[in-house]
């Protein structure tokens, strides 16, 4: 199995969401310690087109230090034989002079099972030895409960629902908020570069204090496990390896401290 060891500052982004991947390439670009790396990610708008340039782009990965992929389970599908690729012509080097960090929703019970967090479990195995990650951020926004929205199938021409789930429209005043619309606050987009940083810190404390009592009404028996879930090092489930994050909580850090570990080589 073939090593690339001379991997560049670069960054792969693959997505058929085009709102969270400008969402991750804005983050990285924005973050000092991570702004001169360059994002390669799809140029397509078409759902269809950009499932075919994932495919093409696969092979290239092998000169990136780090990976980030969205494996929510109603794209996964389209994506599933791209990202197979993608952990084969890498394998030999995740974890050492690359990484990979995945961005997903939660298993289909997540909010049927009782009010556990174990769910998770099964979850997480399987991403890990599918992909190997080093992190796996779980994105409250793209993961819609059964009654909330139906995927339309593995059609790679279907399209993505456009509104942050209902149950967390009540973050936002007036409801019916775009996708699109909750990315830009949170990240402070359209403020002025001299006060971003303060407002993008402000706005990130909004929504640590949302995730916080959302998490504690929906899991009321994980208090103990709340804090953990919020932090940096992220929620580690007994038994499994791959701990819990939620983004886009310290995504920015992870983003930096992986680039680093792959420059050194791991």
């Amino acid at each position: 199995m073939l090593s690339h060891r001379r991997r560049k500052e670069q960054i792969h982004v693959f997505s058929l969401d085009r709102v969270l991947a400008a969402d991750v390439q804005e983050r990285i670009a924005f973050d000092p310690r991570t702004r001169q790396c360059q994002v390669v990610r799809p140029e397509g708008t078409e759902l269809k087109a950009i499932v075919a340039e994932i495919e093409r782009q696969a092979r290239d990965t092998v000169a990136s230090r780090l990976l980030i992929l969205d494996v929510r389970s109603y794209t996964l599908p389209r994506l599933q034989h791209a990202y197979n690729k993608v952990a084969r012509y890498n394998r030999s080097d995740l974890n050492k002079f690359c990484y990979s960090i995945l961005i997903g929703d939660g298993p289909l019970n997540l909010f049927h099972a009782g009010k556990s967090l174990h769910v998770f479990l099964p979850h997480l195995a399987r991403h890990r030895t599918d992909y190997y990650p080093a992190v796996f951020f779980y994105d409250p926004f793209i993961h819609y409960k059964r009654e909330e929205w139906q995927p339309a199938g593995i059609d790679a021409a279907a399209a993505l629902p456009t509104l942050v789930p209902p149950r967390l429209q009540r973050a936002f005043k007036g409801g019916n908020v775009t996708h699109a619309a909750a990315r830009e606050y949170f990240r402070a987009a359209g403020v002025d570069p001299e006060t971003r940083d303060q407002a993008r810190q402000r706005r990130q404390a909004k929504l640590v204090r949302f995730y916080r009592k959302r998490i504690a009404e929906e899991f009321p028996h994980h208090q103990a496990q709340l804090e953990a879930w919020l932090s940096k090092e992220g929620y580690s489930l007994v038994g499994e390896a791959l701990r819990l994050h939620l983004y886009p909580l310290f995504f920015e850090d992870w983003v930096a401290e992986l680039m680093a570990r792959a420059g050194n080589g791991g």
